[in-house]
């Protein structure tokens, strides 16, 4: 049994880590309100985007580039949105494992024949598929630093730049849906090219109404389409942000609560070496007296 300084010890490291994992669960939680709000300000935006984007489709008779699938694929490019911090429980690693499981199902031979490329988001991404066999083509560390648009536009007109040109035929994107605190959808989904059949939703058909465009339906579509691109980008980076602060905040949670457990089982202990010491110490006197009264 441990000696009562080592428990001691014990305890006030475990108060001292409590206080902190509680103060982030605080962090995380101001964090994710505030991550909640631009999530609930991009949503109606990004949606009556994807309404304009979907009826200039409908109307369009040109075949734009950025619709148009190619007749073979070729070369595909993942993008994966991840953290650049840990402590937020298996938010990485679960969304890591699907990826991983997307890619061994649908492009085993794209990754044996080195026409798999990813680009990733964050430090644990990079840690994660840059220590395993994996063409890493573009790292962003210290992405979460400062969370703006102008950073979401710049990796999408490359991407984009990339796939007109001919570099990659297909381009997914892969991150964290937030759902609530407790939970996150693990989401894959194609953003490249643009399949015009999902910006229309089978609930919500366009209206039969007829409009007139100026200049016209290819001018503004072609201008639309690369910011249409941008807010998918910019939606999945708010999604993301905003299920790792959930995540961390519950991670932190049950770290305190843990720790809480602990030091209430060592102070248990520490109760009964104590007993056990005074018992111990008490039998010795019992024990000197008697010798002293019988000599």
């Amino acid at each position: 049994m441990a000696n009562l300084r080592d428990i001691r010890n014990r305890i006030e490291s475990i108060k001292n880590t409590q206080q902190i994992t509680r103060a982030m669960k605080m962090v995380a939680a101001a964090k994710l309100r505030k991550a909640q709000d631009r999530i609930i300000e991009t949503r109606p935006y990004a949606s009556k985007m994807k309404e304009v984007v979907g009826r200039l489709v409908e109307n369009s008779s040109e075949d734009n580039v950025l619709l148009r699938t190619p007749e073979s694929k070729d070369n595909v490019l993942i993008i994966v949105i991840g953290s650049d911090r840990g402590l937020c429980g298996a938010f990485n690693n679960n969304l890591f494992k699907v990826i991983e499981d997307t890619i061994n199902e649908e492009y085993s031979e794209y990754h044996q024949n080195g026409n798999l490329s990813l680009m990733c988001i964050g430090r644990q991404a990079i840690k994660y598929f840059g220590k395993r066999d994996y063409n890493v083509i573009a790292e962003y560390p210290g992405f979460w630093d400062d969370i703006v648009f102008n950073k979401a536009t710049e990796i999408m007109k490359s991407v984009v730049n990339d796939f007109k040109s001919g570099t990659f035929d297909e381009v997914k994107v892969a991150y964290n849906e937030f759902k609530s605190v407790i939970a996150q959808n693990r989401i894959v989904e194609a953003v490249l090219p643009i399949d015009p059949t999902k910006l229309v939703d089978k609930e919500e058909e366009i209206s039969s109404t007829e409009y007139i465009f100026e200049p016209d339906v290819e001018n503004i579509l072609q201008k639309l389409l690369p910011l249409h691109l941008n807010l998918q980008l910019w939606r999945a980076i708010l999604e993301s942000n905003a299920a790792e602060q959930g995540a961390r905040m519950t991670a932190m949670d049950n770290a305190t609560e843990n720790a809480q457990e602990m030091k209430e089982d060592l102070q248990l202990e520490y109760n009964r070496a104590r007993q056990s010491a005074i018992t111990t110490e008490i039998s010795e006197i019992i024990s000197g007296a008697q010798a002293l009264e019988e000599a």
